[in-house]
């Protein structure tokens, strides 16, 4: 049985590691990196998820009657709407322009990390469905107690998602691209399910790519800080491009390499003695997940092999299902990663706002579900016998 009152921490440590991973590591999750304790720890610890960042923890705890921590939740207070990937600004716009106050809002997530995941996590002895009506509960009590306009679950299962919008939450869906192993012996043996352009294509990306650079696939103890401090830099470069305020800083880079270094996979591209880009990833038990990349030299074809191919090349040989590419880009099609839903949960408080974007989500959901279906069928580049 569990306990009725809920606990709010201000840190993931005040929970701390082994009560955290008792539920985060839940056979049920498939080896989600993101998840653990100190992929999230990592976070706080560097200053990239806190308060001053607009990222206050409020991560929900439930006991069981012996006093042990038995289900857990990433809960945020949010000053603003960046670094989710789910995109509620128009929201926040309308109900500002109304009148309201969108900000602060509650939100579930694992910060800055658009990949699908468990939210609500109990340990595996405990029955899931007792867990989510303790945490969802718990997180919506909060948002009473705290007068925040907002409730949502970003990037939940789909279990965890039609869940949730049986106890009232507006369900969201959204796409993102995923290239699946279909049993692959190596990349030539995937090459072979594509249309003949595409194959003469991806053939011709990597031969120019890899005649420029020489490239390193290193993980585990073969990262240094000098791959890390490299790394930042492209990361820097790539977020000051693309959306003014890069999220992660240069120590959380250091901490993911020293607690989460058989987790990470980071490849890397050099020419002339300098390193001049890379891509990171970090190894589930079940995907590949794409996260960041950069570069200081354009060079032709290189963020496709870095990001695309090179994940294909590490997925097939390491028998993983999938590689996760991150969100948005089309042109992840051509390069055999296929759209696929993803999903998030929201509770409104203001009755003016909820009908709005409950009607806005019932035809944004049935246009996303038909733009999937023609993205597959109209831009595939899969062979129809395959």
């Amino acid at each position: 049985m569990l306990k009725p009152a809920v606990r709010v921490s201000r840190r993931i440590a005040e929970i701390g590691r082994e009560a955290w991973d008792a539920c985060a590591t839940n056979p049920a999750y498939a080896g989600d990196p993101f998840l653990s304790f100190d992929f999230l720890h990592a976070l706080e610890e560097a200053g990239c998820a806190v308060e001053r960042t607009g990222w206050g923890p409020q991560h929900l705890a439930v006991e069981d009657e012996a006093g042990r921590i038995a289900a857990v939740m990433p809960l945020y207070l949010k000053s603003h709407s960046q670094g989710e990937y789910i995109f509620d600004h128009a929201w926040a716009d309308a109900y500002e322009r109304a009148g309201g106050r969108y900000y602060p809002k509650l939100l579930a997530a694992v910060p800055f990390t658009p990949v699908t995941g468990a939210r609500l996590l109990a340990r595996p002895d405990v029955e899931p469905q007792a867990a989510w009506a303790h945490l969802v509960g718990g997180a919506l009590a909060l948002c009473e107690q705290y007068g925040t306009s907002s409730f949502s679950v970003n990037f939940p299962t789909k279990a965890e998602w039609r869940w949730m919008g049986e106890q009232g939450l507006g369900r969201r869906e959204g796409q993102q691209y995923h290239w699946e192993n279909a049993g692959y012996a190596g990349f030539e043996d995937f090459l072979g399910a594509l249309s003949s352009g595409r194959r003469k294509t991806i053939r011709r990306e990597r031969r120019d790519a890899q005649a420029q650079v020489e490239i390193a696939a290193l993980t585990g103890a073969d990262i240094t800080e000098e791959h890390w401090d490299a790394f930042f830099g492209f990361y820097m470069d790539t977020g000051a491009r693309k959306w003014g305020r890069p999220y992660l800083t240069r120590r959380f880079f250091s901490l993911l390499g020293e607690r989460l270094a058989e987790r990470v996979l980071l490849i890397m591209a050099r020419r002339g003695g300098r390193w001049v880009a890379g891509a990171l990833n970090l190894i589930g038990d079940e995907a590949l997940y794409g996260r960041h990349w950069g570069c200081v030299e354009d060079i032709a074809f290189l963020h496709f092999e870095l990001c695309y191919y090179q994940a294909i090349d590490w997925a097939i040989a390491h028998g993983l299902p999938r590689v996760e590419a991150g969100a948005q880009g089309q042109h992840k099609i051509a390069r055999g990663y296929l759209p696929k839903p993803v999903y998030s949960a929201h509770y409104i408080a203001d009755p003016a706002l909820r009908g709005p974007v409950e009607d806005f989500l019932r035809r944004e959901r049935a246009g996303v579900e038909a733009d999937i279906e023609w993205l597959a069928e109209e831009y595939s580049p899969f062979r129809k016998e395959a």
